[in-house]
């Protein structure tokens, strides 16, 4: 935060006098903290906030913009209670999903089953998500210790991550290990990653290995040749065929994901105000009605704008957002009887048209109902190699 020496306890004035300035300048000034670490109401208009507090002798001040802070020195911190940025939420939903049921049993017999690392990834993240996993490669874990090959490491999962945004993606690092990282996505939203990998699809060689021993050279690592070469070629090898399937299953997994990630973002584990509780207890009750924002501000007793307000910044949604995902979950449970006509499933949801209901349910989910409940029983293609 950028000190103002001139504006003391006694002079609080001055940074009414400050906030005057900044509100030329298009930031609004919203309070003032006094020493005891109250806020004093501020005054002006622009679509920023300025607030000053006291360090010892001297007085702070923090502009807000948005949904962010930013102090004197340009720095940007992001507000707890307001709608998250994408990366944000990525990083929420992989942290609930990590913490389910599913992927804890999943994860377990992937592993039991294959002998391979599975991580789960946000979508931006500068750690290795297979790192202190059971079945890490003991290679990759010795690599990761040093700059030079660590850098090389976050500059494949950077590439294999851009690669990967639409399909699952397979690529090769300096030392001829395959990673995969295959997408999670709700809808049109890619949310996170599914990664598996450090494996040779061949079977590695001693010109193979010399080949990365130079590398690690050039980089000027002091390497122990004699664990290096165990651990490389120690390395699992699995057949093309095999890493297909492999693939082919974490696809198949990755959709279960996606539809408990839907589930997550319309009911979030976690405490909330009475009155979002309320809110969404009224909206599941009533959801086959047609039902407005007014009608749900009125049964908990506030005005729609401030309920409207309130509510996204609880859920991260917008309330005709949420409402339709509610309607859109309760549709995949009905399609589940392969006897029920999309329609019927539709209006007993609370869709009110087809084409609303079909433009709205393949913006979350991605693909037509039709096509949704075909691909229930239909494994998506393996990953190109």
């Amino acid at each position: 935060m950028l000190p103002l020496s001139a504006l003391r306890p006694a002079s609080l004035h001055l940074a009414t006098i400050v906030a005057r300035i900044m509100a030329r300048a298009g930031i609004r000034a919203a309070g003032f903290c006094n020493p005891g670490g109250t806020v004093r109401p501020g005054r002006g208009r622009g679509q920023g906030r300025l607030f000053a507090a006291q360090t010892g002798a001297k007085w702070c001040f923090r502009l807000r913009r948005g949904p962010d802070w930013v102090d004197g020195g340009g720095r940007a911190q992001s507000m707890s209670n307001e709608t998250l940025s994408p990366q944000s939420r990525s990083k929420s939903i992989v942290e609930h999903l990590k913490a389910s049921h599913i992927w804890r049993e999943y994860e377990k017999a992937f592993g039991d089953a294959t002998g391979l690392p599975l991580g789960l990834r946000p979508v931006e993240t500068f750690q290795f998500p297979l790192a202190g996993h059971r079945n890490e490669n003991p290679f990759c874990a010795l690599l990761a210790r040093t700059n030079k090959s660590c850098s090389a490491c976050l500059q494949m999962q950077q590439q294999i991550a851009e690669a990967a945004k639409d399909e699952a993606q397979t690529l090769r690092c300096f030392a001829g290990l395959c990673d995969t990282a295959i997408p999670v996505r709700v809808g049109e939203n890619l949310i996170a990653f599914l990664q598996t990998g450090q494996v040779f699809l061949h079977r590695p060689t001693k010109g193979s290995f010399r080949r990365v021993t130079r590398q690690l050279l050039e980089w000027g690592r002091e390497i122990d040749i004699t664990r290096i070469e165990e651990a490389y070629f120690q390395t699992r090898v699995v057949s093309k065929r095999q890493y297909e399937s492999i693939i082919r299953l974490l696809a198949i997994f990755s959709q279960h994901l996606a539809a408990l990630s839907n589930q997550l973002m319309v009911r979030e584990e976690k405490a909330e105000a009475p009155m979002i509780a309320r809110a969404r207890s009224f909206i599941t009750e009533h959801q086959s009605e047609e039902l407005s924002l007014k009608e749900v501000a009125r049964a908990v007793n506030t005005s729609a704008f401030y309920f409207c307000k309130i509510f996204k910044q609880a859920t991260g949604l917008t309330f005709t957002d949420y409402l339709a995902r509610v309607r859109v979950e309760k549709v995949k449970n009905l399609l589940l009887n392969p006897h029920k006509r999309v329609s019927e499933a539709a209006f007993e949801a609370g869709f009110q048209s087809l084409s609303q209901f079909n433009r709205v349910f393949k913006k979350i989910e991605g693909l037509s109902p039709s096509d949704y409940r075909e691909q229930l029983h239909t494994p998506g293609p393996p990953a190109p190699i």
